[in-house]
This record gives C-alpha cells, sequence and structure tokens, in this order.
C-alpha cells in the first residue's frame, strides 16, 4: 500500500473514533492528512469508500495475525495460538480493532462491501473450525461448534473492550495474564475432564492444584 494511502487510512480511522460519523468529513479529513480536499479526492471519492478501506485493511491484518496459528501441529496448539493471535492484534492495532467491529449503520453503509464481508465471515468460520476440531479429539465437551465459539467470543471480546475503555486499570503484560487466566477458567466449562484436569495441572485456573 502506498505511503500516502497508509496515511489517509490511519488518519480516517483516528477522526471516525473520536468525532464518528456525523464529525466526519473529507474536508476534516484532508486538513488532518495535510492535504487540500481536492487531492484527498483523488484518491477518494467519499468518506464511505474511505471508511470501507479501513475496515478492509483492519479485517487483513487481523486476518494476518489469527491465520498463522494454522502453521501449529495441533488442535490445541492452533487454539491456542489463534487466541494468542487476536489479543496481540487487540493490543497492537486497538483502533483498527475498534473499528472493525463498527456496524454497517454506524459506518454509513448499509451494508458492508462483498469482499469485506467475506473476510468477517472466513474469519467467523476460522473459530468454529478451531472449537471443531478441539472436539473432535476429546479437548472439549460435544456441543453446537457455533455456539461455543460465540460464548468464547463473546467472553474475549468483552474483556478487550472493558481493558480498552480503561475500566481494568493494568498494564499490557497484567491484562495478558488476566485475559489468559480468565480464559482458561472459562474454558474450562467447556472441556472434557481429561483436559479440565490438565488446565489444573498448569495451573491457568488461577487456583492451585488439587494434591492426589
Amino acid at each position: 500500500m502506498p505511503a500516502q494511502q497508509e496515511k489517509i487510512l490511519a488518519c480516517a480511522c483516528e477522526l471516525y473514533l473520536e468525532a464518528g460519523l456525523p464529525g466526519f468529513s473529507m474536508r476534516k479529513l484532508a486538513k488532518n492528512v495535510g492535504v487540500t480536499a481536492p487531492a484527498l479526492y483523488r484518491h477518494y471519492d467519499g468518506k464511505n469508500k474511505v471508511l470501507a478501506d479501513v475496515v478492509r485493511a483492519a479485517y487483513q491484518a487481523y486476518q494476518g495475525y489469527v491465520y498463522r496459528a494454522l502453521r501449529a501441529a495441533t488442535p490445541i496448539e492452533r487454539f491456542f495460538q489463534a487466541g494468542e493471535g487476536y489479543l496481540d492484534f487487540a493490543l497492537e492495532h486497538p483502533r483498527w480493532y475498534k473499528i472493525m467491529f463498527s456496524s454497517p449503520e454506524r459506518l454509513g453503509m448499509q451494508e458492508l462491501p462483498k469482499d469485506i464481508e467475506a473476510m468477517g465471515w472466513g474469519v467467523h468460520q476460522f473459530w468454529i473450525d478451531r472449537v471443531r476440531e478441539c472436539m473432535q479429539v476429546g479437548i472439549l465437551k460435544e456441543a453446537d461448534p457455533l455456539r461455543t465459539s460465540l460464548t468464547m467470543w463473546a467472553h474475549a471480546h468483552g474483556m478487550v473492550q472493558l481493558y480498552h475503555q480503561g475500566l481494568f486499570p493494568m498494564d499490557q503484560e497484567e491484562f495478558r495474564s488476566l485475559f489468559e487466566e480468565s480464559g482458561a477458567r472459562m474454558m474450562s466449562g467447556f472441556a472434557t475432564d481429561s483436559f479440565r484436569t490438565q488446565l489444573e495441572e498448569l495451573n491457568l485456573l488461577g487456583q492451585t492444584a488439587p494434591q492426589a
């Protein structure tokens, strides 16, 4: 991506998150970028196109973070590495994270462009597949992979949102530990007995493992 386009998208993301759609205009964006409005229109013919490209770039980056888990050898490694990628993306790119989960209506669109919808559904299916394969090898209890993955995502997203909003007054490393411990505790409810024992032995549930 050309450097000027990267700057436009970065400024557009920041302006949208600060001012919302009502406060977003091509004139304000041009000022923030440091160019004239006519110069900006040579790249984009309206704010909807700019915001669509911001969401598109966010999803492309997000895919890179979570899909790297596919290189792992086992279902549980792929599951945990995908979770690490999710958290890394959320912490390293908080603005992209926030705008990526904005509804089309809040972005001034009736619906997202088809390619962005496809990326969203692709990542959605990716998480369902990670859950399903963990069920197939006896790590998670047999259940509906879709509903289970939605519960897990709601937990992860809620934790990240609370941290981004400053409601967890801690640094990133402390939040990482809290996120992982809370996630393991939540996951233990879906785990088979044997896998839950492994979580306890690794002390990932924030409690002392039972003594034999």
